[in-house]
């Protein structure tokens, strides 16, 4: 059964870092599948923040994170990882992790079939 699960999410000040990490298992098609990281704020509804391409390590990126966030995948132990920099307080939310196979790289979340928990991301002084 495939399983996603993220973490790595916390309180950071304004202007912080945070590394969130995707970990899959269960997954027989990672090499090939698109991985992508979505948030939700409160009363908000969902958004894709970045996605990578499992064939072609593409990469793509939300117009207001790009430069400040770097998504990477660690295939040795089937990990996805987003790198938060220069973080503000609009990007608190629940930060989710995805998979899916047959779309190539979108940001789009009804697209994804499958999902993790979510891990809470919070910038605040």
């Amino acid at each position: 059964q495939l399983r996603l699960v993220e973490s790595g999410g916390g309180l950071v000040q304004p202007g912080g870092s945070l590394k969130l990490s995707c970990e899959t298992s269960g997954f027989n098609y990672y090499d090939e599948a698109v991985i992508g990281w979505f948030r939700q704020a409160p009363g908000k509804e969902r958004e894709g923040v970045s996605c990578i391409s499992g064939r072609s390590g593409f990469t793509k990126y939300l117009d207001t994170v790009e430069g400040r966030f770097t998504i990477s995948k660690d295939n040795a132990k089937n990990t996805v990882y987003l790198q938060m920099d220069n973080l503000r307080p609009e990007d608190t939310g629940v930060y989710y992790c995805a998979t899916g196979r047959g779309f190539g790289l979108t940001l789009r979340p009804n697209v994804y079939g499958y999902w993790g928990q979510g891990t809470q991301v919070t910038v605040s002084s």
